[in-house]
Order: structure tokens, then C-alpha cells, then sequence
């Protein structure tokens, strides 16, 4: 067997792993890389494979730097089938026509004001291309060996990532490949903890936070000081969170700070039409999350959903404090970004992320302290007060990474650290290869190994 690393490695995007045995060559997730330039143009060059000759994708969850390559993956020629789990088909069914849609409105919006250097701009993939990969989708249920081609077995356990993820056991001509995907924290309200794995002949690990630890303060005691802060100076709390997972686990605390009174009664706008959607989804899968139905609905109930675009422009003109919630996390579109250009410059105001923002991205920038960003072609200039939330991060830091390692009963024959910063993955590599003797190692793009 061989495994090619195709992305995510030396970036936290762009996931894609080939196994291949013989003429059967199977794709463990399909994403898009996001950040900087030279990584987001290898979404436009062709695959170091041929599309057409792929006999399946694996997913490990809908996150679209794990699943957005697919309609362009699907439009090349791909026929199928995407193998994945329910609700991460459901999540899928909302992320990818909306990344569709977002990409054809940015492109016309260049178009528009003229300030791309394509001329014209072109989306990479329409809201028509997403809609039509969701037909190769076929879903499987966690804990069942689901058979793949050329007699090779993929098991789907839980990640706890967010709502549908899995870590992936796939046994192939008498050897086993385990596919971490992204792990959740132990500890997280919100989600189950990643399922422990014992056996492994190859292993392949995330590394998101690999070289450092999340911050042991509250997340509640931290939300409510800032916007206790802001509101009493007049000002709006702008959240850039991504619409799956980190929506919903903000929704929930801002649920319980406000059942306890400890924020002021001001009004909560879920601002992003997918992650409204991606909240009804996560109430119709309850048994994969901690929340009961009740807590679930009252959570999703504490803020008000904005579907209108003319709604969504309100908020900017509405000079009253509130918080708004709304897509993309890294602010690298969606509506957070008209929200960013109307507040960003007011130092009443506050912009609060919420975990691990990728080099290149706006939110990597913001956080670093940068006085003007570009949006939509025009410098924004950055006053309000700047904070990121890292705690409410759905990745495992790298202990409870080591903690999930220390559950094999033997160490893998390999183990290839991937899906971090070159800083993150190395560090982490290095741990795994002195703390539990493991055999580890960092790859880079395009690398193939042997199994």
C-alpha cells in the first residue's frame, strides 16, 4: 500500500490523504485550502490524481478545509461514492452549497466594483457544482465496519470534533490505518470525548495545537467581562465563529450566561444562514452530542436568527449594544465581514474569535495586532478591542493529544503527524518520538510513503 500526503501537512488546510493498493486508490477527505495565496492556489491547480479514477472518498467530517474540495473534486470527473456519517452528510448538505454560493457572490461582488485582477473573477465552484456532489453521498452509521472497495473496511468512531466527526480505522490487506481526523477535547460541554483507540499499524495524528496548551480560564468568565464591557461603553460584540461546531458551542454559553444574568439582557443575532442550518441539524442529532432535546432547543432558542440579507445589513445601522454571531471564524467571508467593515473601526466596539486562526487569514492578522485589513478591496482600520477565545477551540491541545495517544496498548509501526503549522507539528512530533518512544515523522506536501 502506499499513502500520499496531498495536503494538510506543514498547514491546518487543504486535507487530502491517498491510500492506494494495486489499481484501488481510495481519498481520505477532500478540502480546501484557506490562508495564504500560494496555499489557496492550489485549489485551482489540477490534482496530482485523476479525479475520475478515484473509487472513493472517505470523510472524517464537514469542516470545509476536510470536505470543500468536493463539488470541484465532483465537477473533474469523481463519481463516487463520498463515504461519511449522517449528520456530517447533513452538515455537508448546508457547508457546501453555501461555500458554493459565497464563492459566486465574492466573484460578482469583485466583478461589480472591480477590484480583482481577474477580469472577470470566477467562483471556483458554483452553488449548482455543490448540489450536485451531495448525490454521490452515501451515509454510514458510527461503529459498523462499512466494506470499501477492493475488500478494504473503514470503521467511523467518534472524534468529538463536532457534530458527525470521526477518527477512521481502515483495514487493508491485513493492516490497519487510523486516520485521527480533527480531535475534540475530553472536557468539551458540548461534545463526546474522542473515542479511545487501542491498535494501530499506522497511524495518522493531527497537530492543530500541537506545541502549545489551551489557556485554563472560563470561557464563561471571559464572555461575560467582555461584553458586560462593551455593552456598558455602548458598544457591539462581533464574534466571527465557524457556522459548524463553534456556533453552537457559543450559542450554549451565551445560553447559560444569560439564564444566570450575568451578561446584560441585550439581543443575540446568529447572523449566517449556515450556521442557522447547521443548528437545526445539531437539534435532529441529539444522541451525538451531551445535551438533551430540551437544553438543545433552549440553546438554539437564545438568539435570534438572521436568514435576510436586508436583516443582516440592519444590524450595522442599529446603534443599540448586542452581540452578533456570524460566519466565517478566520473572517475569510460570509456576512462577519460587512459586520468587521462597519465596527472594526470603532473603539467601542469589540471583535472576539474563537480559536486557532490559520497564518494568512484575516483573523490570524487581526489578532496579531494589525492596524488596517483588507475587505472586499478597501482598508478597514482596526480600533475596537481585539480578544480570542482560544479555550473554546474544538481541537485537543497538544496534552490531551498525548493523552489520547498514551490509550494504544502498542505503538504503531509509524506515526505521521500532520494537519498542523510546521512549529505545531514538529513540536508534537518530537514529544510523541521522546515521551512514548514512538517511531514519528512530519511529512511534507506531495510526499509518498509505503506501508
Amino acid at each position: 500500500m502506499r499513502l500520499s500526503f496531498l495536503g494538510g501537512v506543514g498547514t491546518v488546510t487543504g486535507s487530502k490523504y491517498l491510500l492506494e493498493a494495486d489499481d484501488t486508490r481510495i481519498l481520505i477527505d477532500c478540502g480546501l485550502f484557506q490562508g495564504y495565496k500560494q496555499l489557496r492556489l492550489r485549489n485551482w491547480a489540477s490534482p496530482p490524481f485523476e479525479p475520475s479514477g478515484l473509487d472513493a472518498v472517505v470523510l472524517t467530517h464537514a469542516h470545509l478545509d476536510h470536505s470543500g474540495y468536493l463539488p470541484l473534486l465532483a465537477r473533474k470527473g469523481f463519481k463516487g461514492p463520498v463515504i461519511a456519517t449522517w449528520s456530517t452528510m447533513d452538515l455537508c448538505g448546508v457547508l457546501l452549497p453555501d461555500s458554493g454560493y459565497l464563492q459566486e457572490k465574492d466573484a460578482e461582488y469583485a466583478n461589480r466594483h472591480g477590484f480583482s485582477k481577474h477580469k472577470p473573477a470566477l467562483p471556483l465552484y458554483t452553488e449548482a457544482d455543490a448540489r450536485a456532489s451531495l448525490d454521490l453521498f452515501r451515509p454510514v452509521a458510527f461503529g459498523r465496519p462499512i466494506a470499501l472497495p477492493d475488500g478494504a473496511f473503514c470503521t467511523f468512531h467518534p472524534a468529538g470534533h463536532i457534530l458527525g466527526a470521526a477518527i477512521l480505522e481502515i483495514s487493508w490487506h491485513g493492516r490497519t490505518i487510523v486516520f485521527s481526523g480533527d480531535l475534540g477535547r475530553p472536557d468539551s460541554p458540548v461534545m463526546v470525548p474522542p473515542t479511545c483507540m487501542r491498535r494501530a499499524d499506522y497511524l495518522v495524528v493531527e497537530s492543530t495545537y500541537g506545541d502549545r496548551a489551551h489557556t485554563a480560564e472560563d470561557v464563561e468568565d471571559q464572555l461575560a467581562e467582555i461584553i458586560t464591557r462593551v455593552a456598558g461603553r455602548g458598544g457591539t460584540v462581533i464574534v466571527p465563529a465557524f457556522a459548524v461546531g463553534r456556533s453552537q458551542d457559543l450559542l450554549y454559553h451565551l445560553y447559560r450566561l444569560k439564564k444566570s444574568d450575568r451578561i446584560p439582557d441585550l439581543p443575540i443575532y446568529l447572523d449566517s444562514p449556515m450556521a442557522i442550518n447547521a443548528s437545526e441539524v445539531f437539534q435532529r442529532h441529539a444522541g451525538e452530542h451531551r445535551l438533551d432535546k430540551a437544553e438543545c432547543d433552549a440553546v438554539c432558542a437564545v438568539a435570534r436568527y438572521v436568514r435576510d440579507v436586508e436583516e443582516s445589513k440592519a444590524l450595522d445601522h442599529d446603534p443599540m449594544p448586542k452581540v452578533i454571531v456570524s460566519a466565517s471564524g478566520m473572517a475569510t467571508g460570509g456576512r462577519v465581514l460587512h459586520h468587521l467593515s462597519y465596527y472594526a473601526s470603532d473603539p467601542r466596539n469589540a471583535i472576539v474569535f474563537t480559536g486557532f486562526q490559520a497564518g494568512g487569514t484575516r483573523g490570524a492578522n487581526i489578532i496579531a495586532g494589525a492596524e488596517q485589513v483588507k475587505i472586499h478591496g478597501r482598508e478597514i482600520t482596526v480600533r475596537a478591542e481585539i480578544a480570542n477565545l482560544t479555550m473554546l477551540s474544538a481541537h485537543a491541545d497538544a496534552d490531551e493529544i498525548m493523552d489520547w495517544l498514551g490509550g494504544f496498548e502498542r505503538p504503531p509501526e509509524r506515526t505521521f503527524v500532520t494537519h498542523g503549522e510546521s512549529s505545531a507539528s514538529n513540536v508534537l512530533c518530537e514529544r510523541i518520538s521522546g515521551n512514548l518512544g514512538w517511531s514519528a515523522e512530519v511529512p511534507e506536501h506531495g510526499d509518498t510513503v509505503t506501508l
